[in-house]
């Protein structure tokens, strides 16, 4: 079960997958395989939580603090554990700053998490 969220801004697009993990061998596997698929995009974030004390965040060359950590902002902000969220960025040649980087994960990551959510609540 995979959610895709999507957010646009300035030519700049960010596609963004949740899904559900059960431990960080998974994690890693997954973004081994979202980085292969999507090796044309120019960076591929992500963020996943593994319980109270398990997370891991990575911007992918995005300045420091604006891709990963927004993005496991909005899986806490959720109370959401054992989940990844996966965010590619395929540039759009307009630089869009720190703030603009930071709203633009967030948002991504939030409309897969909204279709998340809905997917779990049809699955059961």
């Amino acid at each position: 079960m995979v959610a895709q969220g999507i957010y646009k801004d300035r030519g700049s697009k960010f596609i963004a997958f949740a899904e559900p993990i059960t431990d960080e061998e998974q994690a890693k596997a997954r973004i081994a395989w979202f980085k292969k698929k999507y090796h044309d995009a120019r960076h591929v974030c992500y963020a996943y939580r593994l319980g109270a004390n398990l997370w891991r965040t990575k911007d992918d060359g995005e300045p420091h603090g604006t891709a990963g950590a927004p993005i496991l902002r909005s899986i806490d902000a959720r109370g959401l554990d054992n989940i990844l969220v996966v965010v590619v960025r395929y540039f759009g040649g307009t630089l869009l700053g720190t703030g603009g980087l930071m709203v633009a994960y967030r948002e991504a990551s939030k409309d897969a998490l909204d279709k998340y959510k809905d997917l779990k609540i049809e699955s059961c």
